[in-house]
């Protein structure tokens, strides 16, 4: 078991739960005497290269609980991709204040951060143990059932899809959402679990997974409209076409692009605006809108499940664990056993670093406009507790009959 110090860095986008990573790491850290001190980086791996640390072994055990509660990054973050001599940088830090255990809580950039600098450790022959915490709302890392942010995520979507198709039922018309998800589908699926009776939307969902060609989309919406009077569409920021180019690639010039070149599908409507204004010219139909859900769906306050706050606070204490006990580098996994219930494997970094996962294709039916029963039962127990419902009056059977217009 090696001596010295702890740090925990937290990197991508934020989500419900991060903070429960961070927090389980911190005071499982605190449990063992080997550990010296245990530190913070503020904003990933960029303030771990700036030197921009808090001591976190003087923070109260209460204090830390109630920020492990709250959504977002406690600690900041970065979108920062580290290439080789980046990740050099950090090590040089590491070793300068003498750290000896390295906690990343992150997605698949974050992972292969974590590859790389334990690989650097290694070919000094420095003492450095590497432990890459999952996380990412998108749900598309590898060797797991699922991750840390998505159960949370995918609970925001499925209750704000479970609103709209209230509000499009009350008022009809042709209503999309644009939701995130750059490769897998997985958060745009889960806008059908909010669905009760068999007319209630979102009718059509549309997922990367699957190549999006604009006239069958319009050809959808025309017969889905036409046979309820309405129609409710779920789509993912990421759908492309036959090339594997973005739709919303398509719709500008000039396009932010993030640290990893690629193109900045979040925090823009412009995907919405188009299809909507596809609908409404081609369609010609009246009532037509379009709202993209955003950064809203990753931080939430209110809509947070307990499985996923259960799941994140133990994938940071299992990371702990893993580091004092074991003699390996590598990345924590979820995974599901029984009908539901988890453990947790040690994944190697070069397994999980860099790498995508998508939605399986049972999970998506024949039509590609759906999901199956399948990814139904694969979701509904990540939703937590206390998910609401939503009912109807009973149009059928208590209508009155008319006495003017027979």
């Amino acid at each position: 078991m090696l001596s010295g110090k702890v740090l925990v860095a937290q990197g991508g986008g934020p989500t419900a739960v991060i903070n429960q990573s961070m927090v389980g790491a911190v005071l499982e850290s605190r449990k063992f005497r080997n550990v010296e001190l245990v530190y913070g980086a503020f904003h990933g791996v960029r303030g771990i290269v700036n030197e921009d640390f808090l001591d976190l072994t003087q923070e109260t055990t209460h204090n830390l609980e109630m920020v492990a509660q709250t959504p977002a990054s406690a600690l900041g973050s970065t979108r920062d991709k580290p290439d080789l001599k980046y990740c050099q940088e950090i090590f040089k830090v590491l070793k300068a204040h003498g750290v000896t255990y390295f906690f990343y809580i992150g997605g698949n950039d974050s992972s292969d951060t974590v590859r790389i600098v334990s690989e650097e450790a290694a070919k000094a022959g420095y003492p450095l143990r590497c432990i890459h915490i999952p996380k990412t709302i998108d749900n598309d890392l590898v060797e797991n059932d699922h991750t840390p942010g998505f159960p949370s995520a995918a609970r925001f979507v499925a209750q704000a899809f479970m609103g709209v198709n209230l509000d499009n039922w009350a008022l009809p018309g042709v209503y999309l959402a644009v939701v995130m998800g750059r490769h897998a589908g997985f958060l745009t699926a889960a806008s059908a679990l909010g669905k009760k009776f068999p007319d209630d939307g979102p009718h059509l969902i549309y997922l990367p997974e699957r190549e999006f060609v604009m006239d069958r989309f319009l050809g959808d919406v025309k017969e889905t409209y036409e046979r309820y009077g309405r129609c409710v569409v779920a789509v993912s920021e990421g759908i492309h076409d036959g090339l594997g180019a973005p739709i919303a690639a398509k719709l500008a010039k000039e396009m932010e692009q993030d640290a990893h070149g690629n193109v900045q599908l979040s925090g823009t409507g412009a995907l919405a605006d188009l299809l909507t204004e596809e609908v409404r010219s081609k369609l010609k139909i009246k009532r037509v809108r379009g709202d993209t859900l955003g950064y809203l769906q990753r931080s939430f306050v209110g809509c947070v499940s307990d499985v996923d706050q259960r799941e994140a606070r133990e994938v940071g204490e299992k990371a702990v664990q893993y580091a004092m006990w074991g003699d390996q580098d590598g990345s924590v996994t979820i995974q599901r056993t029984g009908f539901y219930s988890v453990d947790y494997k040690l994944m190697p970094l070069a397994v999980v670093a860099g790498k995508t996962r998508i939605m399986p294709d049972e999970f998506i039916s024949a039509s590609g406009t759906d999901i199956t029963d399948a990814f139904r039962l694969y979701l509904r127990p990540l939703l937590g507790s206390g998910m609401p419902d939503a009912y109807r009056l009973r149009t059928q059977s208590n209508t009155v009959a008319k006495i003017l217009q027979k």
